[in-house]
């Protein structure tokens, strides 16, 4: 017993050398705890982001173009709850194209909205973030936030919302006409996309050929970001980089 007792564990060598000498230690959760108080406001981390929340406040529609990891879902996901917070809009709809990334998920059971789940799983993570869960099931629940497939789109007038296309990369040129049609009285409407991340043939996304013509209109703003805006592991940009 008293070998046992006087054995100490050895101690813990706090000399760490980080993988990024220059930057601050990556935190996967990107901040030091999860359990945190409500932020009611997202904070931009580069000028293109701060753009992009300026446009957002400053334009009826927004194109939000750059590299994966840049903010564009969050930062429009944060804008729209903070526009349906504060009265200026009625509801939020989310649409995303249901396109798998190089393989067939098959078929999906359940309804409309349970089909979508897999493909709108970025955004339901940033609204839960933004409201908490039990919020969010509320609001879907009430119809407060919508989700609506590109297919279903078509004759509706949205009015009084707040609408994030994502992922407008796997969209044609004629399913992006028609979604942009679809604005209504008192809405904004922001997409997002990575015109070289599309999972359509060569050719066939009209993302950035949408972009480059709306982008001579004054009511319509177009946000360019780039790998220096990346927010996720460092590594992502420099992977943006050479691939």
């Amino acid at each position: 017993m008293g070998k046992r007792s006087s054995r100490r564990a050895p101690a813990h060598d706090t000399t760490v050398q980080y993988l990024f000498p220059n930057e601050t230690p990556w935190d996967p959760l990107g901040e030091p705890s999860r359990d945190k108080s409500y932020v009611k406001k997202v904070r931009p981390y580069s000028e293109a982001q701060r753009a992009l929340l300026d446009a957002i406040d400053g334009y009826g529609m927004v194109l939000a173009l750059g590299p994966a990891g840049t903010g564009k879902t969050y930062l429009s996901i944060a804008k729209a709850v903070e526009a349906l917070e504060a009265g200026r809009v009625g509801r939020i709809l989310l649409c995303r194209p249901a396109i798998e990334a190089g393989e067939s998920l098959g078929f999906l059971p359940g309804d409309v909205e349970q089909k979508l789940a897999p493909y709108l799983r970025p955004l339901y993570d940033a609204l839960t973030d933004r409201l908490g869960g039990k919020r969010l099931k509320m609001m879907l629940a009430d119809g407060t936030i919508e989700i609506a497939p590109v297919a279903y789109m078509r004759g509706c007038t949205l009015n009084n919302s707040f609408i994030v296309i994502d992922e407008a990369q796997n969209c044609t040129y004629g399913q992006l006409k028609m979604l942009l049609t679809r604005l209504g009285w008192h809405s904004t409407m922001v997409l997002t996309g990575d015109p070289d991340q599309s999972d359509l043939l060569p050719g066939i996304s009209g993302f950035a050929e949408i972009a480059r013509r709306l982008d001579v209109l004054e009511g319509v703003a177009v946000v360019q970001l780039s790998e220096s805006d990346v927010v996720r592991h460092p590594l992502v940009a420099s992977i943006l980089s050479v691939i």
